[in-house]
């Protein structure tokens, strides 16, 4: 699990580099790195994140090419596509990290709550399916005090469907519980603020039992 942890702090350090406007442009643009891919790819972390433009992997972690592998939804949910990607680079790259990243002010996440007060007529099912696989992990949230703070609401209902995100993944496929089992893969959920440009790690499981980089725990 130290790899994990490792990958961890790498994308916290490169997420510090983006927040203080320090980050390694290089790192997207070097010819060599380009030259050095072509035979082959070893990402350290796989990102499941939303396809909001505003919230691109590489550049929040400070991160270049080959370093993340990286899915892109709307609403960061997941699907058979996703759990198999994952699994992919699980298998193929011995990945050992998986960041479910969500991110404040989610459309995706936004519509859905909209949707269960005010469904609509006539809304694509591809877009549908969007919001029934959000709806399950935020609908009990408008039976709270929530509802009266449509801010907080939103604020909640993003970071919940990142946790339902994340277990999903944690518990619906053998490949990967085999894989968290043995200590080769964490899964973990993130949100990236939109305002600071912050990524806070709030769902790492079993983080106080994990040896962190340098023998201390995280």
């Amino acid at each position: 699990m130290s790899d994990a942890l490792t990958a961890l702090e790498r994308l916290k350090e490169g997420n510090r580099r983006f927040m203080s406007g320090t980050a390694n442009s290089h790192t997207l643009l070097s010819p060599e790195r380009r030259s050095e891919l072509v035979a082959g790819q070893q990402p350290f972390a796989i990102i499941l994140g939303c396809s909001d433009s505003r919230v691109p992997a590489e550049l929040i972690f400070d991160q270049g090419l080959g370093d993340l592998f990286v899915i892109r939804i709307a609403g960061n949910v997941v699907a058979p596509s996703q759990i198999g990607s994952v699994e992919f680079a699980a298998e193929r790259f011995g990945t050992p990290l998986v960041v479910v990243l969500g991110h404040s002010h989610c459309g995706a996440v936004s519509a859905t709550l909209e949707e269960i007060v005010r469904p609509m007529q006539n809304q694509s099912r591809h877009l549908r399916s969007i919001v029934e696989r959000v709806r399950p992990a935020v609908e009990q949230l408008l039976a709270t005090e929530l509802r009266n703070d449509p801010e907080a609401l939103l604020h909640h209902a993003v970071r919940a469907n990142v946790r339902s995100t994340a277990s999903h993944l944690r518990h619906g496929s053998e490949i990967i519980e085999q894989r968290i089992r043995s200590g080769q893969l964490l899964v973990v959920g993130a949100e990236y603020s939109l305002e600071s440009g912050e990524v806070d790690f709030f769902d790492v499981p079993d983080i106080s039992r994990l040896a962190a980089p340098g023998g201390a725990a995280e």
